[in-house]
């Protein structure tokens, strides 16, 4: 995908304002790109006025575009409300692969001795989520059912992702179902992944059972780690793996759709974080994660000059912090302005230099 269109969704509260600061980093006088940004206005108040269309107006946008940049988002909790546009845009855009990767941060300490970068590739859609649900009978005798489903081309599209992640980084395949308990409905995805590895045979690659996976994730410290799972699974893994990092500030979210051949032809990406109603208008929060998910964007472009640009500001974010260039969450005294600014300032000088090379 080589695009030069990105798809801006506005959002609500702190989130839009580290949107803002991430589009900055992203401007032609930075990275030496110019980019048309097509902003649809994903707020609260929008979604509300336009009863969601404005939700669908932006995943048609992504689907042409190829590529989108969201921030965060409020859900009202009213059943009767406009919820939230995620699973909207997931089925919209075509999403079948949510990837949520954890890093360390340097000066952030980890938990359980986890150095190396682990990324979780769930599915998007199915499994548990939006299953039918009901209940029989009554007092103790009452039942609940639910209806789950899995389908095979997902699946495929998962262990497939999992295996082209782990080349591009060095990392192992790892983890997976519970298939010995669930051969049928489970080991579906276990036999794609199996798939997968004889297609990317010098991929490493361990299978694990679902629940020895969280156990051994405490103790990891060796090879970064890609591990391909299930929607509920990936989802619950996704909460464990980004805060054993010690912060979730060096963690980005990408929703990736596939043509037929299972490359990527449109790419989401957003922060993990929510819109921290608290910090709103204080310049205090912490940009960075919505800086990575615009870099991660670049990466996944096809030319060589956006791709330079993406690395270039994941390396600046994260020399920053290490140079201790920090904002409050990470023990430093940073204004969120402040951090943006220094990053735009390693960016530049450092596509300055490589162009010299």
């Amino acid at each position: 995908m080589d695009g030069r269109t990105i798809v801006v969704l506005d959002g609500d509260q702190t989130g839009q304002e580290l949107l803002e600061e991430a589009l900055r980093v992203l401007a032609p006088d930075v990275i030496g790109i110019t980019f048309e940004f097509i902003r649809f206005d994903l707020s609260l108040e929008s979604r509300r006025a336009t009863q969601n269309q404005v939700v669908f107006q932006a995943a048609e946008a992504i689907r042409k575009a190829g590529f989108g940049l969201k921030t965060a988002t409020v859900t009202p909790e009213g059943a009767d409300d406009v919820g939230s546009p995620n699973r909207i845009l997931r089925e919209e855009i075509g999403g079948r692969v949510i990837v949520r990767t954890g890093r360390r941060i340097p000066g952030v300490v980890p938990i359980g001795g986890v150095h190396a970068p682990i990324s979780i590739v769930r599915m998007a859609v199915g499994d548990a989520y939006g299953a039918r649900e009901w209940r029989e009978g009554e007092g103790d005798d009452e039942v609940a059912f639910r209806t789950e489903r899995i389908e095979r081309r997902i699946c495929h599209a998962v262990a497939e992702f999992a295996f082209r992640q782990a080349e591009r980084t060095g990392a192992k395949v790892f983890g997976g179902p519970k298939y010995t308990v669930s051969p049928i409905y489970e080991g579906m995805l276990k036999e794609e992944m199996d798939a997968a590895a004889a297609r990317h045979p010098d991929v490493p690659y361990e299978p694990q059972l679902i629940d020895a996976t969280f156990a051994l994730l405490i103790g990891s410290t060796g090879d970064p780690l890609v591990i391909p799972s299930l929607n509920r699974d990936g989802d619950i893994l996704s909460d464990l793996v980004l805060p054993l990092f010690g912060s979730i500030a060096g963690s980005e979210s990408l929703l990736v759709a596939f043509a037929d051949d299972f490359e990527p032809d449109a790419l989401m990406a957003e922060a993990a974080h929510g819109t921290a109603p608290a910090l709103q208008g204080k310049n205090v929060a912490n940009p960075m994660a919505m800086i990575l998910a615009g870099a991660a964007l670049l990466t996944h472009m096809d030319a060589s000059a956006p791709r330079e640009a993406g690395r270039a500001i994941r390396e600046a974010c994260f020399e920053a912090v290490s140079q201790g260039i920090r904002t409050a969450d990470l023990g430093g005294h940073a204004s969120t302005t402040e951090f943006a600014d220094e990053v735009i300032s390693r960016v530049r000088t450092k596509l300055d230099a490589w162009s010299s090379l």
